[in-house]
């Protein structure tokens, strides 16, 4: 009996039909399909020309995208073959099958940046519209993925500099070599050739310097220092040898030297020197365009994936502080949902804060009324910009915490510890001894696109001043005695700081820190941890920022999704809990 049970039943499993199947009523696909119903699809439409065969429908395959995200899932083998099996995925794209080379191609060629970013601006204004967010304030924050690229294909400024300057001393040997040898043999009249004169790159002495200080260094077992000097090499040009060698094979020429080559054969004098200069100014070009790539703001690239820099990450499998070649990528966050994405190839925060609040305004205009970050985007430039913008910092300084310490209270070389006074429209401080200390002179430099302006203040006479040991900084008595009581002073920075700094220790402030640790760095422990995103799988910046915009965009809708179902709500804070 209890076999013709288990018949029946396997009978009728075998006859299940399929159509019988359906989606659960609170599956995100209903939550993605609502959502894309309203989103104007005309940018992603552009990229597509009317000719030629009809593919897949490039919607049906940014749907299909955008749900394997907000499920987690990344990999394009992953997605084909989710297209297959999975009843949702075949539901988006009803009953077709898309092969990788066709998600490949639409990712590569057809999809862009800028209508990723109009996409998610679309959805940006439905959440306005109903409450969620108010684009008036942004939370950012940054963290370093992983570039796909191998980590020891790096190329580094210090080394370029280590060995251009021993290639630059080969090629001045060379040019006294072929002076002499015009001269030896008379070519430089009889051709009309001048002396040769080496060119000259601007940089190249600090380099030399270091160079010297760190094999002194090396022979007293002390740690190297850095060999980052920024080079100008407009003038370091491969041309000005192939001028050389021209002029070698004109002589050649007029001569009846023959080159030769192969085994058992002698080349003539010249020959030696042309090939020499040639090897030399192929390692130019090569140091040259290596320079170029990197640029000036960066000190490392690498091989295989041009745009990555080598950084310092917190995951370290070697655990002996590897750097590894990386993206720099920013989030700005409102209630949990990410407004805007940005990548850099810049190792810090910096210069990373005035891009994205520039996407903002693009977007959304002039609405936004507060940012609030950590204090890796502090920086004059930053506040200012904040400042020129009507933008309200919350902004952490970097010595938050040494403000707190009585170090920073008593230490009476500062200025901020002495007596700021004023007198027949005259500024002046005060210091612990009592004596003055007038303005002397302005200095100013041009520094990131704006001038930074810098007072200076000193005291007349500090002899006999019994601080001068705490106030001078490094004073050494021996050394200097005479030596008086000098400060540079950035009046426009310092007020930009403490505006900032009040800012952040109101109430308002102190809850909106806690709300950006709780939701910026919510995101990223969700990436890196849950998600097990911690390694990009495209290369070059353009293609690593739609990876990452596509994973944004799923996140979205999924916060989304769990807001309308009441899974979560806006988080308010805890106001009568303290933040560091």
């Amino acid at each position: 009996m209890g076999f013709l049970l288990r018949k029946v039943f396997i009978l009728q499993c075998c006859n299940f039909s399929f159509f019988e199947l359906s989606i659960p009523d609170d599956d995100p696909v209903y939550t993605l399909k609502k959502v894309l119903e309203e989103l104007d699809f005309s940018g992603l439409l552009a990229c597509y020309s009317d000719k030629g065969r009809t593919g897949y429908n490039p919607i049906m395959l940014y749907a299909v995208v955008t749900y394997a995200n907000m499920r987690g899932v990344r990999s394009v083998d992953r997605i084909v073959d989710l297209c297959r099996r999975d009843l949702a995925f075949i539901w988006l794209t009803k009953g077709e099958k898309p092969q990788r080379d066709a998600f490949y191609d639409w990712k590569g060629k057809k999809l862009t940046g800028e209508v990723l970013d109009e996409l998610n601006y679309q959805f940006m204004r439905r959440l306005e519209k109903e409450g969620l967010i108010t684009l008036k304030e942004l939370y950012i924050d940054g963290t370093k993925i992983e570039a796909n690229a191998n980590r020891y294909t790096f190329v580094w400024r210090g080394s370029l500099n280590y060995h251009l300057a021993g290639l630059l001393d080969t090629i001045d040997a060379l040019y006294s070599k072929y002076n002499a040898f015009l001269l030896e043999n008379g070519y430089g009249p009889k051709y009309d050739l001048g002396n040769a004169h080496m060119f000259v790159i601007e940089g190249m002495e600090q380099v030399r310097k270091v160079i010297q200080e760190n094999r002194k260094r090396k022979l007293t077992k002390h740690k190297k220092i850095s060999n980052n000097t920024i080079l100008e090499i407009d003038h370091c040009s491969p041309l000005e040898i192939l001028k050389l060698q021209k002029n070698l094979l004109r002589i050649a020429e007029g001569e009846g030297i023959g080159f030769v080559s192969g085994k058992g054969k002698h080349k003539p004098e010249i020959q030696k020197l042309y090939e020499e200069l040639e090897e030399c100014g192929t390692r130019l070009m090569k140091y040259k365009e290596c320079f170029e790539i990197m640029g000036k703001d960066r000190n490392s690239y690498s091989k295989t994936d041009l745009e990555a820099t080598f950084m310092r990450m917190k995951e370290d499998h070697m655990l002996n502080g590897q750097l590894k070649p990386a993206y720099n990528v920013q989030i700005a966050v409102e209630n949990y949902f990410i407004v805007h994405g940005y990548i850099s190839n810049d190792r810090t925060d910096y210069n990373t804060l005035i891009p994205v609040l520039q996407k903002h305004r693009k977007a959304f205009g002039d609405q936004l009324e507060a940012v609030t970050a950590d204090s890796g985007y502090c920086s004059e430039k930053n506040l200012l910009y904040l400042k020129e913008n009507e933008i309200r910092s919350f902004i952490k300084l970097q010595d938050h915490e040494k403000r707190k310490t009585r170090a920073y209270k008593e230490d009476i070389g500062k200025y901020y510890n002495m007596t700021y006074a004023v007198f027949e429209d005259e500024h002046y401080y005060i210091c612990h001894d009592g004596r003055e200390l007038h303005h002397i002179r302005t200095e100013s430099k041009e520094q990131d696109g704006y001038t930074q302006t810098v007072e200076v203040y000193g005291c007349a006479d500090c002899s006999g001043c019994e601080h001068k040991s705490k106030c001078i900084y490094k004073y050494n008595a021996e050394k200097n005695p005479d030596r008086n009581k000098v400060m540079k002073i950035n009046e426009r920075w310092e007020e930009l700081r403490e505006e900032s700094h009040t800012n952040i220790q109101s109430e308002e402030g102190i809850l909106k820190r806690q709300i950006r640790s709780i939701q910026t760095e919510g995101h990223f422990g969700d990436i890196k941890e849950n998600e097990n995103f911690r390694r990009f799988h495209y290369r070059s910046k353009e293609k690593v920022y739609k990876e990452f915009m596509l994973y944004a965009i799923g996140r979205n809708i999924m916060k989304y999704h769990r807001f309308i179902h009441d899974e979560i709500k806006k988080y308010e804070g805890k106001k009568g809990q303290k933040t560091a």
